[in-house]
């Protein structure tokens, strides 16, 4: 007997999708499960970051509105990625309990809820911030379901290089929500975020790698080895330290964040040398943990400079 694949079960179950999420017997907590709310934190506060750092202002409760955009639209990627990747997720410990192969929720529920999620978002977002924050959004969505889910994932040990990007653009749509635009202050922002999350999921993938061989993922350790991993995580942290400092340098930023910059990135490198030089799991799992504790560290940081400058200057941008 033949099984049917994800991508072929996408039209019956989109047609399906109201009635499956009535219909289903899951609870309230899986469908919240379905919105991966440890990644969408993280999304939401970038997100906030560059909201408050950009130029001009906007009503604090258009704000709102447009942090909850976000929020919603990471949820809306998390919950259709669970969809497509339920063969995955049931053959790894870490994945195994989600609702889906946990079999507390049908499929079409689960796919459903994220295009409905991922429509909402993008629409409210233009009506209540503007069309260019919206398209971001859109754009971000669009890349992590169909560029890194459906096309890179299963393919390549680029997935998580390319498809870092969809993780990047959180501070350029809180940029674009206040100035209808992009500049260069946000871009550099994505950049960060972009060099960040190679080394923060090969850290992961390290101590996850026969899990993910097992299910036919490609992640670098298991194609070119934990060897060339190690080497690849350090090249990336040096670049990625290089590249946080840039704001400070070229004054984008002010020295609260070019100090935070200095100090966590000499930690992350050092973190990234032991993994490096240690053969075991246990310095590959602190990297993954600091690497968190890291951006949301610097990125606040470069809240506080934004915010402590505003007041020197008696709120004017």
């Amino acid at each position: 007997m033949s099984r049917t694949t994800p991508a072929q079960a996408t039209a019956t179950e989109t047609g399906v999708a109201a009635e499956s999420i009535a219909e289903s017997g899951a609870e309230v907590g899986d469908f919240i499960t379905l919105l991966k709310p440890r990644v969408m934190s993280l999304v939401v506060f970038t997100g906030f970051a560059g909201l408050v750092i950009a130029p001009g202002s906007l009503h604090p409760v258009l704000a709102i509105v447009a942090l909850l955009c976000i929020a919603v639209g990471a949820g809306a990627s998390g919950a259709i990625n669970m969809w497509y990747d339920r063969d995955i997720d049931a053959g790894m410990s870490r994945t195994a309990g989600r609702p889906i192969p946990a079999g507390r929720m049908e499929a079409g529920a689960a796919l459903g809820f994220g295009v409905t999620l991922a429509i909402g978002s993008v629409a409210v977002m233009g009506l209540a911030a503007n069309w260019t924050a919206a398209a971001l959004l859109a754009l971000t969505i669009g890349f992590y379901v169909f560029v890194y889910t459906i096309w890179l994932k299963r393919r390549t040990p680029q997935n998580i290089v390319i498809g870092g990007a969809a993780g990047a653009f959180p501070p350029m749509i809180g940029w674009a929500a206040v100035t209808g635009d992009v500049s260069v202050m946000p871009i550099l922002l994505f950049g960060i975020i972009f060099m960040w999350t190679p080394p923060h999921f090969w850290a992961l993938a390290l101590y996850k790698k026969d899990e993910y061989a097992a299910v036919g993922v490609p992640m670098l350790p298991v194609v070119a080895g934990v060897e060339e991993t190690r080497r690849q995580i350090v090249l990336y942290s040096v670049l990625l330290v290089a590249l946080t400092i840039v704001p400070w340098v070229f004054g984008y930023a002010g020295a609260i964040y070019g100090v935070a910059a200095i100090f966590l990135g000499i930690v992350f490198i050092v973190a990234a040398l032991r993994v490096w030089r240690e053969k075991g799991d246990r310095s590959a799992k602190a990297m993954f943990a600091y690497s968190i504790l890291y951006l949301f560290l610097l990125f606040t940081s470069l809240i506080a400079d934004a915010l402590i400058l505003g007041i020197a200057t008696g709120g004017t941008s």
